[in-house]
């Protein structure tokens, strides 16, 4: 059984549809929850779902080994879903190719410190882009950079808002990220 740890500062929904999509696996599952944000909505839905989770602060995540010793004994896989902060070095270097992320643009477009969630939304529809779309990646020490897994885009039509583009986004996250992991995972062991 592969082991999943998903890190998530938000909401969680792109948690949940984790979890729900591994709950019935005997290959791998979704083993624990951690958030920086201790009023982050994924703590709701780890409580529900029955997933223990864990909050951390930056002190601990940055000067401390406390999560990675937490991750070294828990964890095959790390999933960033909605996860803000950068991964120190230390993590990185624990599980090589085995932190992924997802994006919600293409890669190499709109990445790097500060473009997530809406940022990228206004960025794709202020440059008029054509198309957008997520990115599944593994994680390296820079922002957005680790090679790319999958890539799903659509058309972002003329009429779109950035309200719109958040919403296809999202629907692409729902379809496509957990069946990205299942098939890295089983293809990795």
């Amino acid at each position: 059984m592969k082991r999943i740890v998903i890190l998530a500062s938000g909401s969680g929904t792109n948690a949940e549809n984790i979890i729900k999509y591994f709950k019935n696996s005997n290959l791998i599952a979704v083993v624990q929850v951690l958030t920086n944000k201790k009023d982050a909505k994924v703590l709701d839905r780890s409580k529900r779902l029955d997933i223990p989770y864990s909050i951390f602060n930056k002190e601990i995540f940055y000067s401390t080994d406390v999560v990675l010793n937490n991750l070294k004994k828990n964890a095959d896989y790390i999933i960033l879903a909605g996860f803000l902060w950068k991964i120190p070095s230390n993590i990185i270097e624990a599980f090589p190719n085995k932190i992924i992320n997802i994006h919600p643009a293409l890669l190499p477009k709109y990445g790097g410190k500060g473009m997530y969630g809406m940022h990228v939304h206004n960025a794709v529809v202020g440059n008029r882009e054509k198309i957008s779309g997520i990115t599944i990646h593994y994680v390296n020490e820079n922002y957005d950079e680790g090679a790319i897994i999958f890539q799903k885009s659509f058309e972002v039509l003329v009429c779109d808002t950035a309200e719109d583009v958040a919403e296809k986004i999202h629907s692409l996250e729902q379809e496509n990220f957990a069946q990205i992991i299942e098939k890295v995972i089983l293809e990795n062991g």
